[in-house]
């Protein structure tokens, strides 16, 4: 998997039939390291070669287990995903700790941007919450979708669709619950 020694290649491979349209993965040598949904693989890979800088190649049977996973996590089938996560990708500790944070809240729950940022120590970084919550490069898998408003409102979805795949997600969830 090493194009040279210092550069490593990011495995990417997608479900071709998602709810939320096609849904990519790519896959370091360390876990996943980013998801998209909704977009063509020209804009998945200049995503990813901008996020990774890296090379990369198109190995479904290698990202085969993280997209069927992502499948039936979309299908209502499962609640928590079991596979390696590559946290270096996480620009910053504060973004690190707070996706952590994330990506443990249960199936079918929801938690406050400002309840998060108290969690991970900085009780007053709620916005700062959500602007790590608005750039996770993994969605559906960390599941941003399951943060809101201290007023129970949703506020803000990165991922395509906005805030109607929030709560699309957050239904769905419900629903399986």
């Amino acid at each position: 998997m090493q194009s040279d020694m210092n550069k490593q290649t990011i495995l990417i491979g997608s479900i071709k039939a998602a709810p939320l349209g096609e849904v990519w993965a790519a896959l370091s040598l360390h876990g996943l390291v980013t998801v998209e949904f909704g977009i063509s693989q020209a804009s998945f890979e200049r995503t990813v070669h901008k996020q990774m800088k890296c090379d990369l190649e198109y190995a479904p049977k290698q990202v085969d287990e993280i997209v069927h996973q992502i499948k039936e996590y979309l299908i209502g089938k499962r609640r928590k995903f079991e596979l390696a996560i590559d946290w270096s990708v996480l620009s910053s500790d504060f973004q690190r700790d707070a996706l952590k944070a994330v990506f443990f809240i249960p199936y079918g729950e929801t938690r406050t941007y400002a309840g998060i940022a108290a969690q991970i120590g900085h009780p007053q970084a709620f916005r700062a919450m959500g602007r790590a919550n608005a750039t996770n490069p993994m969605p559906l898998v960390i599941p941003c979708h399951r943060v809101i408003g201290t007023d129970g409102k949703l506020h803000g979805y990165g991922g395509k669709g906005g805030l109607k795949t929030k709560e699309w997600l957050l239904k769905m969830e419900k629903e399986n619950s």
